[in-house]
């Protein structure tokens, strides 16, 4: 029986998918529904921890990928502006 344990694929799955930062998009509305939960008081306090725990990941990675769209926006820019600036 150990072996078929061995090849269940959902705790794999389970643990790649935890492991993969969302999509902004994704973050956004995972961070909606959290706080949609918090609002309409959905969530037992038992999991209120763990819920802004999530929250204050999700925040995090938005934050990281804004940081990193303002850096390549302004190197896109910049090399936009090199060309012209020759002339």
């Amino acid at each position: 029986m150990s072996e078929l344990s061995e090849l269940s694929e959902p705790r794999e799955t389970a643990a790649a998918v935890a492991t993969e930062a969302p999509s902004f998009r994704a973050a956004i509305d995972e961070l909606e529904g959290i706080l949609a939960r918090i609002e309409g008081e959905e969530i037992d306090i038992d999991r209120l921890a763990e819920e802004l725990r999530r929250a204050a990941q999700l925040l995090e990675i938005c934050r990281g990928k804004i940081r990193k769209a303002e850096v390549e926006v302004t190197q896109i820019v910049q090399s936009l502006e090199e060309p012209g600036a020759a002339d």
